[in-house]
């Protein structure tokens, strides 16, 4: 049980289970549209055509020898005449519409030479007629629809800022172009002068987040990032800039227009092999990659990315972990051992379960994430504030060193603290401190079926606080509650890694269990963005963004016995999506029947008794029917046999006589 002290520094913590472990920027107008039709004349066009081909009373086949002769003469309309005019004549008419149609194709008049005189082929067939109408009815909505840039809105003295209508943007991410007369010592100049108007807003915004005097200076931006000058021909510059920045440089009379960064695809083969499927999975992964309830068909099946986690560390704040399990396959690493003369090892498990939830092989969340143990607990489960404060330090220490480093590939890192005590305003700060680092945290709300306002570290503001499921879309019995829960994950009888040997499991319950799970899918969609060291890379994702990403694309109203000042939102990994930005884009999901603590509602231990059932029954039809099968084919051959033996015997008894 979680222990509710005192708060003193030195308030004595346990692990968080119920029972203990057995750019267009420019100054010239903008270019032209794609095309000059106006508009409202494309809607009209094919409008038009429809409304005079609804229209029309009469069609006349007129072979004369006239100006008219060897047409088709449609009075479609009192003011339009459509003439289908014979090989290659066409009259000069303005109120008429010409189709030229290879002779010999079906509706067109063909000429044949007999005694000098000219032969028509029957009148063509209206419906032919009315099929060319629509196509040709249909060809402005086919140019309306080809990709085109899309132009911001100009103000005086500006450039234009394109985007492509039919590509993904990276957010605030811009290309800017040069005018043609720009050499390169004026566009070194302007690239010097921009990144300084960058760093002067980069500087305003830090201490802005110092004070705490602004929510919205939670971005940042990483300013300029690359040059181009090819050959002299091509001048310009691309970077990530906030909207004041990118304003400046719409002004400067240097520049010649500013697109949007997109994203690019290689075109190749369209199939998506990215995504994964786990089977005979736990249930807990399972249910983060599904939207619905878990069903026979999918209660052990976990869909995720293949290389979530990759370039991710997640620090692992606890009793350490077993860094020599199998499951790790070499990702885990001890970090630090808080507690004086304590081993580096991890001598109560709780540590190496949680550690497996979040990134082991095959119990993990994030499959190719590195691990971290930070010990602040000894193998009894307890531990002191003091000691958990110094842990949470030394993680946002170790990535403040990592990012400082700029090692290749590393995208980020994430915390897993299951582990709670007293209200404790220390360790709340010291949390919120290591968020500010850029560490994103993940902690339990605790397992006393209350308000988790009440205990620390599941008060942090700036951590993302997790409550426990079960496998029935439950709110586990023991978990806490309140306005203080960001989000749930499963926490019931979850199987992970375990101590005593490389290979060993274990299956526990508690919030210590479900907020691995978020620690997991944190590390899992910071693998999803563009490594530091990308050419697609931009300012890395902050831990606000993501813990709001997470939030808002989570599955609601999922679960029951929830209390009404509890978000009612279950975790979800995307389906085994790889594209973060679709995950996103994609938004939550809202169950259609939200449950409540009075509904009578089956268990999804019923429906897979229920779907065993139906099966076995399907089975036992098959097995009786072939025993059917069996029976006759046995009897049939017993008649053979009884009628080979009369007969032996018979001949057998005349041979005897005789």
């Amino acid at each position: 049980m979680t222990v509710t002290g005192p708060s003193s520094p030195l308030t004595t913590l346990w692990p968080c289970c119920p029972v203990a472990p057995s750019p267009a920027i420019l100054n010239l107008p903008p270019p032209p549209p794609p095309h000059p039709h106006h508009p409202l004349l494309l809607l009209l066009f094919p409008i038009i055509i429809i409304i005079i081909i609804t229209t029309a009373t009469t069609i006349t086949y007129i072979p004369s020898g006239d100006s008219t002769a060897n047409c088709l003469r449609l009075p479609l309309h009192p003011f339009l005449h459509l003439h289908l005019q014979h090989p290659y004549r066409q009259l000069t008419s303005y109120s008429a519409l010409h189709l030229f149609i290879p002779q010999g194709v079906a509706g067109r008049p063909t000429t044949t030479s007999s005694n000098s005189s000219s032969q028509l082929s029957p009148p063509p067939n209206p419906s032919f007629i009315m099929r060319g109408l629509i196509a040709l009815s249909l060809l402005p909505l086919l140019a309306s629809t080809a990709p085109t840039f899309n132009t911001d809105t100009i103000h005086d003295g500006a450039a234009p800022l394109l985007s492509s209508s039919n590509a993904e943007a990276v957010p605030d991410s811009y290309i800017v172009v040069f005018k043609k007369h720009v050499d390169a010592a004026s566009a070194s100049h302007h690239q010097t002068w921009v990144q300084d108007a960058h760093l002067t807003n980069e500087n305003v915004r830090t201490e802005l987040r110092k004070r705490s005097e602004s929510t919205t200076a939670t971005d940042i931006f990483a300013g300029l990032k690359h040059t181009y000058n090819i050959a002299g021909g091509f001048l310009g510059y691309s970077g990530h800039f906030d909207d004041e920045v990118i304003e400046k440089v719409r002004r400067h009379p240097d520049v010649d227009y500013i697109e949007r960064d997109s994203v690019v695809h290689a075109l190749g083969d369209e199939s998506d092999d990215s995504g994964k499927l786990e089977k005979n999975a736990p249930w807990g992964l399972a249910r983060i990659s599904h939207r619905d309830s878990l069903g026979f068909s999918t209660f052990n099946k976990y869909l995720y990315a293949a290389d979530a986690g990759e370039g991710v560390d997640v620090y692992v704040i606890d009793t350490g972990t077993n860094v020599n399990h199998v499951d790790f396959e070499g990702r885990a690493h001890w970090g630090k051992t808080i507690p004086l003369n304590d081993p580096d090892e991890d001598g109560n498990g709780h540590g190496t379960h949680c550690s497996g939830t979040v990134g082991g092989k095959k119990y993990g969340v994030a499959k190719k994430a590195n691990i971290y143990a930070v010990k602040v607990l000894k193998s009894n489960g307890s531990g002191t504030m003091a000691d958990v404060v110094k842990g949470v330090e030394w993680a946002a220490n170790a990535h403040t060193a990592k990012v400082k480093k700029g090692k290749k590939g590393f995208k980020g890192s994430a915390a897993n603290m299951s582990l709670g005590g007293g209200k404790s305003p220390a360790l709340d700060r010291a949390v919120n401190g290591a968020v500010a680092a850029g560490v994103h945290f993940a902690v339990a709300a605790g397992n006393d079926n209350a308000d988790s306002c009440s205990y620390s570290p599941a008060a942090a503001e700036n951590a993302i606080t997790v409550g426990a499921s079960a496998l029935d879309d439950s709110r586990a019995y023991f978990s806490n509650f309140g306005p203080c829960n960001d989000i749930f994950a499963p926490g019931l009888n979850i199987q992970s890694t375990w101590i005593g040997s490389n290979t060993a499991i274990n299956t526990i319950s508690g919030t210590s269990m479900a907020s691995p799970h978020i620690a997991g899918l944190l590390a899992y969609y910071l693998s999803l963005q563009p490594a530091s060291d990308s050419a697609y890379a931009v300012a890395d994702i902050t831990p606000k963004k993501l813990k709001d990403n997470l939030i808002s694309i989570a599955t609601e109203g999922a679960l029951s016995d929830v209390p009404s000042d509890t978000k009612n939102i279950l975790a979800w990994n995307g389906g085994g999506s790889s594209n973060y930005s679709s995950i996103i884009k994609a938004g939550g999901y809202a169950v259609k029947n939200v449950k409540t603590p009075a509904a009578k509602l089956p268990t999804t231990i019923e429906l897979m008794e229920e779907a065993i059932e139906k099966d076995f029954n399907m089975l036992s039809g098959e097995v009786v029917k072939g025993a059917e099968s069996v029976a006759s084919h046995a009897e049939k051959l017993s008649k053979k046999i009884k009628q080979f033996v009369d007969e032996e015997l018979e001949e057998f008894f005349e041979e005897l006589d005789m």
